[in-house]
């Protein structure tokens, strides 16, 4: 993983296929805590704007809803339609069903 914390959630970011998602708490535990759930929104709210393209847009929070929308209403209505647009549904709360959508990466490997 990177030495950068911030570089460290980006990278678990890049892996989440589309159509599915991660949590903030996930992506914490997956890199050992070193930022708290919220840090890792923060995170992604620095996410950079160059060629890696990370998909922000795939990580939800524990309740399988959208964080976004308390930051910007713009920004809420954006991860909503890019997460759509991925075929990912969503019920009457604007919650998604995290047993259907939520990525779990496989234990890497021992080498």
């Amino acid at each position: 993983m990177a030495d950068n914390v911030f570089e460290s959630v980006y990278e678990w970011v890049l892996r989440i296929p589309a159509g599915r998602v991660m949590t903030y708490g996930q992506i914490s535990r997956l890199i050992d805590e070193r930022l708290s759930a919220q840090g890792v929104g923060w995170a992604l709210k620095a996410c950079p704007h160059d060629d890696r393209r990370i998909p922000w847009h795939r990580v939800v929070n524990a309740q399988g809803a959208l964080s976004t929308p308390r930051i910007s209403r713009h920004t809420g209505h954006l991860q909503k339609d890019l997460l759509l647009s991925e075929g990912i549904a969503f019920d009457e709360n604007d919650r998604l069903d995290l047993s259907a959508y939520q990525w779990k990466p496989e234990p890497e490997a021992e080498n």
